[in-house]
């Protein structure tokens, strides 16, 4: 099969593509014994009646359609692949020659996708910054603290009430003087400072009694879902009863109840370990962000207005099955975010443009760099997402295969390593940590 392609307009090519005659003339008598198969002519068996009375019955033009409808996509992505094009609209096809005995030649117009090129150099020496990796005592502390209160102990308390305390109570909503069944509770363990049905009844509890009886006007928060949440209501509290955490003393006790250690220093080892490793994992993932997006910033391309489009839309459908999920309107979302659609598809629109620089630059250093994906790594890949997802790998690459999106797949793999190349060959320098200032001497602070 020959194809010769002309660019007619930025971003739009034409093939002209030629399919030889024994090629276009097998695919011809398939087309006549699929129409074979399907009609009955008296005097013939089905599936065989001769060509020359189905065209008699049914038209020579209507079997040349069928021929068309059936055959040019297969035509059409051979050529795309063979020239390596990446349509992102459907073809405008034009028939240009079809008769039996002769080649089949036809055009196909059609927009692509833009493409970069780039030499080594234009990838190599990319100057980035990476972020200096250092816990800090107070960070080990805060991890601390988050350890006492999760093996803390609740224990009642003979004062009022006091953010951060934990109150009995019979909680009961009504709207438009109708129970809400669904944000009523008795004997609740409702911790204060919540706001876990609107934040004026946190309020309303700090310096209450056991016995007292409360009674506040609010908005139910969101996540009591698109039918009740923002809906006015009334809150009648009774208090029962109030207890406080009894968090743990920070000792080698409290590292064996709470770890594997047996002292509060290995304890605090581990925990400086593990959160240098988490900012180290921080650091090289903002690194590779930032080399990205100093590649992107070199580059100038002039983008298809469609391509930009159908990224948009995919963004904003995306935000709509979110928000609905969330059991809010994609509306009422951004009401709360104070936005508008209007606002939406624009912040939309600038991260599709960014998104799509970035593929194209990151597909263009692939291509130089002539980067490949192995079965290995895609197999790789298709494990991660059955374990994710708890099916067999097997299945999940049966999916992936029917439905197309193995290619998906295979691209994705292809960027991830061609932005590792980039930032292999970056110019990275490492930001240092700040020095702590130096502790006042007793002399010095009372002079």
């Amino acid at each position: 099969m020959e194809t010769t392609v002309e660019t007619t307009e930025p971003h739009t090519v034409k093939l002209t593509i030629e399919v030889p005659e024994d090629e276009f003339g097998k695919d011809l008598d398939r087309t006549y014994r699929a129409i074979a198969n399907q009609i009955k002519i008296p005097g013939f068996r089905k599936g065989k009646v001769p060509k020359q009375i189905i065209d008699t019955q049914i038209g020579q033009d209507a079997i040349f359609e069928e021929f068309v409808n059936s055959s040019v996509p297969a035509y059409f992505r051979q050529a795309v692949a063979d020239e390596d094009l990446a349509p992102i609209t459907d073809p405008d096809i034009d028939v240009q020659q079809l008769e039996p005995g002769k080649p089949f030649v036809f055009s196909a117009t059609v927009e692509v996708r833009p493409r970069l090129s780039f030499e080594e150099s234009d990838y190599t020496g990319i100057k980035v910054t990476k972020s200096a990796v250092e816990v800090t005592e107070q960070e080990i502390d805060d991890w601390i603290e988050r350890l006492r209160e999760r093996f803390s102990e609740l224990e009642p308390v003979g004062r009022p009430v006091q953010q951060g305390d934990f109150v009995t109570v019979d909680l009961t909503v009504t709207k438009g003087g109708q129970k809400v069944e669904q944000a009523s509770r008795e004997d609740y363990l409702y911790f204060v400072g919540s706001g876990e049905v609107g934040e004026k009844l946190d309020v309303e509890l700090a310096g209450a009694k056991p016995g007292a009886i409360l009674k506040v006007s609010d908005a139910l928060p969101e996540r009591f879902g698109e039918e009740l949440g923002g809906a006015a209501v009334e809150i009648m509290v009774l208090v029962k009863d109030v207890k406080a955490r009894r968090l743990p003393e920070v000792d080698d006790d409290f590292a064996k109840t709470a770890s594997e250690f047996d002292t509060i220093q290995q304890l605090r080892d581990d925990l400086r370990e593990r959160l240098t490793e988490v900012k180290e994992r921080e650091a090289v993932a903002a690194l590779r962000d930032l080399a990205l997006e100093a590649m992107i910033d070199k580059v100038d391309v002039d983008l298809p207005q469609s391509l930009i489009d159908e990224e948009t839309d995919h963004r904003i459908h995306h935000a709509r099955d979110r928000a609905e999920r969330m059991g809010v309107g994609l509306e009422k979302m951004l009401e709360l975010q104070g936005w508008d659609e209007a606002r939406l598809r624009e912040d939309s629109r600038e991260h599709a443009i960014r998104a799509i620089k970035s593929d194209l630059v990151l597909e263009g250093i692939a291509r130089n760099a002539s980067l490949e994906v192995t079965a290995e790594e895609i197999g790789a890949e298709i494990a991660v997402l059955a374990q994710a997802y708890g099916r067999e790998p097997k299945a999940v690459a049966k999916d992936l295969e029917r439905s197309g999106q193995v290619v998906t797949l295979a691209g994705d793999i292809i960027r991830t390593k061609a932005l590792d190349l980039l930032v292999e060959r970056a110019d990275v320098d490492t930001e240092q940590p700040e020095e702590a200032p130096p502790e006042d001497t007793p002399e010095e602070a009372n002079p």
